[in-house]
């Protein structure tokens, strides 16, 4: 098969976007496979995402690119093309509860998830997963502490370079990342947060929507931002509960939520389906 590849792009809107982009894929000698798109009237915005392959032998990708970035300046795009054939780097980062980090591997290894998993990072030492095949994976325990943070999350980053990794996923990650490394990871760090935002934040979600009665409970996936789980949301999903509910139960019944909820989300990040803007995000959902 022909090697895919995903082009995402967003600008002011105006007449002819698609149409200059149709025109070069198809001079090129590339066929669509996929597009979607989306102008939003209240920014004045416009999102593409297309998706296509070489139609013809003589398809040229040198000339296309080149003539994406002239269609780039001319329109003031943000522009990103990938080649869908080589899977993304990911890294995941786990604490004591592991169900999201199986459910990713489960995912994964099933080809569910087409990634390359860099490592799997915990603060937690590898015998607190029992038995969890990581097929290879390599494991990096790094504890940290309030007096070692700094140093911890020094080495944390350190591995992110070392091994190429593109995203990291925070797969019930305990431990709120600095505002410098949230920094060097914007837009490409996930997170699951078992609450359906902006409700219910920080520890305890479920033992605070217990108190409060709540009727839904949800978990919510999101890129990382230095404001604590306020960053641009991916994916939500609710369930929904009764007074008869528990604590316990809700924490019980979260765990499903927050393992589709999550995968959804590196689903389509790896996907090229998501586009960044500002505080929240385009997705352009199967």
């Amino acid at each position: 098969m022909s090697t895919r590849y995903a082009l995402t792009l967003s600008c002011p809107n105006r007449p002819g976007i698609v149409a200059a982009i149709a025109d070069a894929l198809f001079r090129r000698g590339f066929d669509i496979q996929a597009a979607h798109q989306f102008d939003d009237p209240a920014s004045g915005r416009f999102f593409m995402r297309t998706v296509f392959v070489a139609a013809r032998e003589e398809a040229d990708f040198p000339a296309l690119t080149e003539e994406l970035e002239g269609l780039r300046a001319r329109f003031g795009m943000k522009l990103a093309l990938r080649d869908q054939s080589v899977p993304r780097k990911v890294m995941i980062l786990a604490s004591k509860f592991d169900h999201c980090l199986v459910d990713l591997l489960y995912r994964h290894r099933i080809g569910e998830l087409p990634m390359a998993v860099t490592a799997v990072v915990s603060n937690h030492p590898r015998e607190s997963y029992g038995g969890l095949d990581l097929n290879g994976t390599p494991f990096h325990h790094l504890p940290v502490t309030r007096e070692t943070k700094m140093e911890q999350e020094a080495a944390l980053w350190a591995l992110v370079q070392s091994t190429g990794t593109e995203l990291v996923v925070l797969a019930r990650y305990m431990q709120v990342l600095s505002d410098a490394l949230s920094a060097k990871l914007s837009g490409r760090c996930i997170n699951i947060h078992h609450s359906f935002l902006p409700g219910f934040k920080g520890a305890k979600p479920y033992h605070q929507a217990y108190a409060r009665g709540v009727k839904l409970i949800g978990a919510t996936a999101h890129y990382v931002t230095a404001d604590l789980d306020e960053g641009p949301i991916i994916e939500q999903d609710v369930e929904r509960v009764t007074h008869e509910a528990t604590p316990e139960e809700m924490i019980r019944r979260g765990r499903d939520i927050e393992r589709r909820v999550l995968s959804r989300a590196v689903a389509w990040h790896l996907d090229d389906r998501v586009i960044m803007d500002s505080k929240r995000t385009i997705v352009f959902a199967q």
